[in-house]
């Protein structure tokens, strides 16, 4: 008993550590955008001045003619289109992997893992090789249609898939008439929705936080994502301090998205997570 006891006093003790690890930059953020430009620097990092946090909103709203709102739009098309559609493309190739057989499946798949491996900053040198030979460099496109593709989620989709859909509920439709696009969108989709949530969070929050790719692709700043519009204010720290409030408060607002979308999805995240743990 007291074993048992020091063991689960110890992994609580590491719980806490490591939410604390988590929220304490998250805190700071919360703290630092309440100041003043002199506050920031005159007083502890977590210790309230004299909240200035509407004064700093108004700096961020009348920076660039509202170019902030502009970044933030962009970032929500580029996060929540492309991780909507990207989620749909993985699904159904991860549910083709699970339910088909065909020459050469494994060997695919192998290929589909070897891309997981690869980092996306190693892909966006030739990535804007393609996107310049097609005329697509410097548009919205060029940072959309890269996202589409997720190798990551391709994988966490056959094995969800694994778990979530019975192979007898598929020939029970397959028996009934259904081809195989009816059994997929009406039997299947369904089924596999926690795990279309659970790769849409995913790919939603790798996506809102991508900042190589868009930093080769984009030269017009009014196709900036957040992270490289808030990246071309930190530029300009140096010379006008100023920009500091900014980047702290646009920060703090860029996180608010993440957090609503993980809330509100949470209950299908966590039960897309423990799919197949239990037969």
């Amino acid at each position: 008993m007291t074993s048992r006891l020091m063991t689960r006093g110890a992994v609580n003790v590491f719980l806490l550590v490591a939410t604390a690890y988590t929220l304490l930059p998250l805190t700071w953020l919360l703290f630092a955008a309440t100041k003043s430009l002199p506050d920031l620097y005159a007083t502890p990092g977590f210790a309230f001045a004299n909240l200035d946090l509407g004064a700093n909103l108004s700096a961020v709203a009348a920076e660039g003619g509202g170019v902030f709102f502009r970044w933030y739009l962009n970032s929500l098309l580029y996060a929540g289109l492309g991780a909507g559609l990207g989620a749909l493309v993985s699904l159904a190739c991860g549910y083709a992997f699970d339910t088909y057989d065909w020459p050469g499946k494994e060997k695919l798949f192998g290929l589909v893992l070897l891309g997981v491996l690869v980092p996306t900053t190693a892909t966006a040198l030739p990535l804007y090789l393609l996107a310049s030979k097609i005329g697509l460099v410097n548009s919205f496109w060029a940072v959309f249609v890269p996202s589409l593709v997720h190798p990551f989620g391709v994988y966490l989709a056959r094995v969800l898939s694994a778990g979530y859909v019975p192979k007898q509920v598929l020939e029970a439709a397959r028996s009934d008439g259904a081809d195989e696009v009816r059994t997929f969108g009406s039997v299947a989709l369904p089924m596999l929705l926690p795990a279309y949530v659970t790769i849409f969070l995913f790919q939603f929050t790798g996506i809102w936080n991508n900042f190589f790719l868009p930093l080769v692709m984009l030269s017009d700043q009014r196709l900036f994502p957040l992270s490289l519009g808030l990246y071309s204010w930190n530029t300009q720290v140096t010379s006008f301090p100023e920009y500091s409030t900014l980047v702290i408060t646009g920060s703090l607002l860029s996180v608010v998205p993440l957090l609503l979308v993980f809330v509100s999805l949470q209950r299908f995240w966590r039960a897309g997570m423990t799919a197949g743990s239990v037969k």
